[in-house]
């Protein structure tokens, strides 16, 4: 039974040291956060490289170790895609490959675009059918949300959908119009700490205001 086989190990482990099961936890968070990293470090240096199909060699190979490394098994990984999922993933490995097919540069730009396509994509379908994007992630965190904090989640999905918008607008300006350079810049370095600006900023004023504001409201 590996439920009572790992508790036995647990017991039996000295204090401070993993247990295979914990190992295998660490590694895995690792490997997450790395490829999540890869591919604004990517599109940072993308400019430096004269050859675009190695790039998209590279954005296709990034899009599916993100799926796999987010549950396992890559038949389990496959299993878990959502219609939606789908949809978006097919539309980025078609770019990669047109990518790889015909050595584009200006494909490779307009890429970062189609990123903001798909995840406009699929926020907004969880405005259509629910919950929210933003209140999926929030009960990973605060599984009972109160009435006014799920209200304040859906208003925040559609606020990043129009980011999305906005953002993939002036991110195929940049491919169409920006250098190379500043191309890189925008969309590996400022477009990534834009979206962290606002991941932050939503976080600290849902627990600050709109979860005590919430609780008062209900007492």
């Amino acid at each position: 039974m590996p439920s009572v086989r790992s508790r036995m190990q647990a017991a039996v482990s000295p204090p401070g040291e993993a247990t295979p099961g914990t190992e295998r936890s660490w590694t895995k968070t690792v490997v997450q956060v790395v490829l999540k990293l890869a591919y604004p470090a990517l599109i940072l240096c993308a400019w430096r490289w004269d050859t675009p199909r190695y790039v998209g060699c590279m954005l296709f190979a990034i899009l599916w170790l993100q799926r796999w490394a987010g549950s396992g098994a890559v038949a389990t990984s496959l299993r878990r895609l959502s219609a939606i999922d789908w949809a978006v993933a097919l539309l980025l490995s078609c770019a990669s490959a047109a990518i790889v097919l015909t050595n584009s540069e200006l494909l490779l730009r307009l890429y970062p675009s189609l990123v903001n396509l798909g995840l406009l994509i699929a926020f907004g379908a969880t405005l259509v059918r629910g919950p929210s994007m933003i209140e999926k992630f929030a009960r990973l965190g605060n599984p009972d949300l109160p009435p006014a904090a799920v209200r304040h989640t859906r208003r925040v999905t559609q606020m990043w959908c129009v980011f999305f918008v906005l953002n993939g607008a002036l991110s195929a300006y940049t491919a169409l119009y920006w250098s190379r350079a500043n191309w890189s810049l925008y969309n590996g370095a400022i477009a990534y700490g834009l979206v962290g600006l606002l991941l932050v900023a939503e976080v600290v004023w849902r627990y600050l205001v709109v979860l005590p504001r919430a609780a008062r409201s209900e007492a």
